[in-house]
């Protein structure tokens, strides 16, 4: 017999560990246990759909809430809770807590400590999105741009990295994500002249393994779409919404964000990669492929909303997908092997182009965006918040709808007619804008069931006193979860696009849903705290009150 000593059996021991809990991020959201919630998106393909069915739309009416607990912070709550093993673990800008599913008791606490100068450049609002759990390690970002590791079961902090330098416009709002065992984070800084990126981490140390920039920098594929020089150093394209993840194809897609300055006229040509989709090698950040959905992008059209990955039939043959819903208006769909344009419609009111070619996969635009290129002021739909912002839409399987919050607003915009200038930490955007006035009465969006493919809705739902700003999730029980900034946490029918239930909470809605098991009972949990950006405070001053905390439901017994 073999005898291994005890050094080969901790490592032994060490990589299995290792492997299982890969294996749990793996099986999130396709088949794990419904204990747990272990991924941004509630498994690595975002769909944020759930099998459980046990809160349905017979029983919705039994659905209250079970416990709320205070996260003491007045700037807004957009985080996606995570759950491990019977533990909740919650973020927000000021602190990490963990708490007990069966109680809602606190276990930890954990200050997210940065730089109070850093706020200075974040733009539209103070946001954490969540963390990513890995191996023991809770990991969390901070608006200075570092990112840290904490124990799970104590919250004590085993190490903190600098991931950019927040003098120079740079902040995290995101979720980090570990893929194939690299820890990946994005960041954000668009409107302040920064170079985009993603970056992967080793999720033990803390040290980087690579950093892939998002503006084409010299020798590199795609620097012949920037104009000669240096512009492409302060080109934008930030990485602000956590990547999506595909194991079998070994490829994580991230959003990037607009170009800088904000006015293409500043930096002439198609500028890759900004305003795009780029499929990543996660070992070594390598582009496979990438997909630029507004090229010389002009309109602060942010490509960074969510990729949401499925299996769906197109033209009678199963294709693997790339689902998005962009803000400039149009709906795609594409090949996720290989970045083909499968379908591209548009999916709220559209006046800045007419179609996207389906031969050239680029946008065909009209004479709005052509007068708007020549200096003119002119009415562009949708306004730059888009036609969906940051707050994650869902995927059904069964019904093989795409369940998404629309926004119909419009911007007076033009371009100024002197470049601006670049300055660390300052805004770098060259072009003014403001909100159209609204009829009143006018939708200010829906909430909506669209086919992918074609962008047909099956029903809409307007919106009338406010926008909104919250995710949403579906499941088998044929509901929609999605929130609202009055505060209602609601229950809609999938198939009329009804609520079926909603309920009051103490602020505005504007993150994101998830539902779970705990001893076989069947949870929803949200958070509440109004916060975000300039246009949702703008609408709700004086009206609703921020304070933000955690809320969660489950059904009374029969």
């Amino acid at each position: 017999m073999v005898k291994l000593s005890g050094a080969i059996l901790f490592a032994a021991f060490g990589a299995l560990a290792h492997a299982q809990t890969q294996q749990e991020l793996l099986r999130d959201g396709n088949g794990g246990s419904t204990d747990n919630v272990l991924t941004y998106g509630m498994g690595y393909h975002q769909q944020r759909y759930s099998p459980l069915k046990q809160i349905n739309k017979n029983t919705v009416k039994r659905l209250v809430p079970v416990w709320s607990l205070s996260l003491a912070n007045e700037v807004g709550e957009q985080g996606q809770p995570l759950v491990y093993n019977g533990v909740m673990y919650v973020s927000n800008v000021r602190q990490t807590v963990a708490i007990d599913i069966a109680t809602g008791r606190q276990i930890w606490a954990t200050p997210i400590e940065w730089d109070p100068a850093a706020a200075r450049v974040v733009c539209c609002g103070l946001s954490n999105r969540g963390v990513a759990l890995y191996d023991g390690k809770v990991f969390v970002a901070s608006i200075d741009a570092h990112l840290k590791a904490l124990d799970a079961k104590t919250g004590k902090q085993i190490w903190r990295t600098k991931v950019a330098e927040w003098k120079e416009g740079y902040s995290i709002t995101s979720a980090p994500t570990v893929v194939n065992g690299v820890l990946i984070t994005g960041m954000t800084g668009g409107e302040y002249g920064v170079r985009g990126f993603v970056a992967g981490y080793h999720p033990e140390t803390g040290s980087q393994l690579w950093r892939r920039y998002t503006t084409a920098g010299p020798g590199e594929k795609g620097h012949e779409t920037w104009p000669a020089g240096d512009a492409y150093l302060r080109g934008g394209g930030s990485t602000w919404i956590t990547g999506s993840y595909d194991p079998d194809l070994d490829l994580t897609y991230w959003g990037t964000s607009n170009g800088g300055p904000w006015a293409a006229t500043w930096r002439p040509g198609d500028n890759l990669w900004a305003a795009s989709v780029l499929a990543l090698r996660p070992k070594t950040g390598d582009i496979v492929w990438h997909y630029q959905w507004t090229p010389a992008e002009t309109y602060d059209y942010d490509g960074n909303n969510e990729n949401v990955l499925a299996d769906i039939v197109v033209n009678g043959v199963k294709r693997k997908v790339l689902m998005h819903a962009d803000r400039n208006g149009f709906l795609y769909v594409l090949d996720r092997t290989n970045g083909e344009l499968l379908a591209g419609n548009p999916y709220v009111t559209v006046n800045w182009a007419e179609r996207i070619d389906l031969a050239t996969g680029r946008p065909v635009e009209t004479e709005v965006a052509k007068r708007l290129r020549s200096g003119e002021k002119v009415e562009l739909k949708p306004r730059w918040t888009g036609g969906k912002n940051w707050f994650p839409m869902v995927f059904n399987p069964n019904t093989g709808l795409l369940y998404l919050p629309m926004k119909e607003e419009t911007a007076i915009y033009q371009i100024d007619k002197e470049r601006p200038a670049y300055k660390p930490g300052e805004r770098y955007m060259g072009v003014e804008n403001t909100t159209a006035p609204r009829t009143p009465g006018a939708a200010w969006g829906y909430y909506a069931a669209v086919n992918p493919l074609t962008a047909k809705p099956k029903w809409r739902m307007p919106l009338i006193e406010f926008p909104m700003w919250s995710g949403m999730l579906t499941t088998a029980g044929g509901l929609v979860f999605s929130g609202k900034l009055t505060g209602e946490f609601i229950a809609i029918d999938e198939d009329t696009g009804k609520i079926v239930w909603q309920f009051q909470t103490s602020s505005g809605i504007n993150a994101q849903p998830i539902t779970y098991t705990h001893n076989g009972r069947q949870y929803v949990t949200v958070l509440s705290g109004l916060g975000g950006g300039t246009s949702a405070k703008r609408e709700t001053a004086g009206k609703i009150q921020p304070g933000g905390s955690v809320w969660t439901f489950a059904l009374l017994p029969d």
